[in-house]
């Protein structure tokens, strides 16, 4: 690991712990050249997931992208980040359990918008209205209609049903 200070390699990891969302340890290391501490990461490689975009192309599926999109759509909101990585985590390991190896970007998106949905409402209204691509201030007020008229699903309760995209 190369120190984020001077550039050596040469470091001596200080503590471990497991993170608080359990899917990775975080290490504090300390630098045996310029002494400055730091902190790395380590988390499980996922599976090669491939995603397929609108227009047809494939590419490697990339967590941070995905992160991105959600903290950009919950960008001055009181959404804590804690809460954004708990629904990436959620949406990749539905993604890896449930779905082959290559995924359709429309069902990635329609998974981060029910995520949002459950977690800020607001948040929810900018992802979709360029998730869906609004050409116009009447499909934007429309979708916030609708939104009024759906119920907010609570994280705990289990679905009943399984999606049909699933069988």
């Amino acid at each position: 690991m190369r120190c984020p200070k001077c550039g050596a390699v040469e470091d001596k990891v200080i503590d471990s712990r497991l993170s608080k969302d359990g899917v990775s340890i975080r290490r504090r290391r300390e630098c045996l050249v310029c002494e400055h501490r730091f902190t790395t990461y380590e988390q499980v490689d996922r599976a090669d997931i491939r995603v397929i975009k609108r227009d047809g192309r494939g590419e490697p599926f990339d967590r941070h992208k995905l992160f991105l999109g959600i903290s950009k759509a919950c960008e001055k909101r009181p959404v804590a980040i804690e809460k954004m990585e708990k629904a990436v985590e959620e949406i990749i390991h539905d993604l890896e359990t449930n779905h082959p190896r290559e995924v359709k970007s429309l069902t990635i998106g329609t998974k981060v918008m029910e995520k949002l949905h459950q977690i800020d409402e607001v948040a929810y209204v900018r992802y979709a209205s360029v998730y869906r691509q609004f050409q116009d201030v009447g499909a934007f007020i429309e979708e916030i209609q609708s939104l009024e008229r759906k119920p907010r699903r609570d994280v705990r309760q289990s679905e009943l049903f399984e999606p049909a995209g699933n069988r």
